[in-house]
């Protein structure tokens, strides 16, 4: 998967930076060149992205009405001078997703 999103962010002219991919969500640090939104990127991975794990794991050569592998929605912010704190985080993401789904027994 990650070198799937790789090759789709290339295909517009970003890179990723950064990246994490996790059972249930994906973080990425991405850069995005001015020429393209940021919901013209991520519409296009996630739907392209869709599509070839609906082929490969799937048996599915057409005809995807109805299913979904992503999420409707996606949060994005601006990194400018917080770049190297959402690298730190995205690199640590899933201890913090264990010590938050840790169940507190004392």
């Amino acid at each position: 998967m990650g070198e799937m999103l790789k090759d789709l962010a290339s295909q517009k002219e970003c890179k990723i930076e950064e990246g994490h991919l996790m059972s249930g969500h994906v973080h990425i640090l991405i850069s995005i060149p001015p020429k393209y939104s940021v919901a013209q990127v991520v519409g296009f991975m996630k739907c392209k992205s869709a599509i070839a794990m609906a082929r490969t794991y799937m048996g599915r050569r057409k005809n995807y009405t109805g299913q979904s592998l992503w999420a409707r929605g996606y949060y994005v912010s601006t990194v400018g001078r917080d770049e190297e704190t959402v690298r730190n985080y995205i690199k640590h993401q899933e201890d913090e997703d264990r010590r938050i789904e840790q169940p507190d027994l004392f």
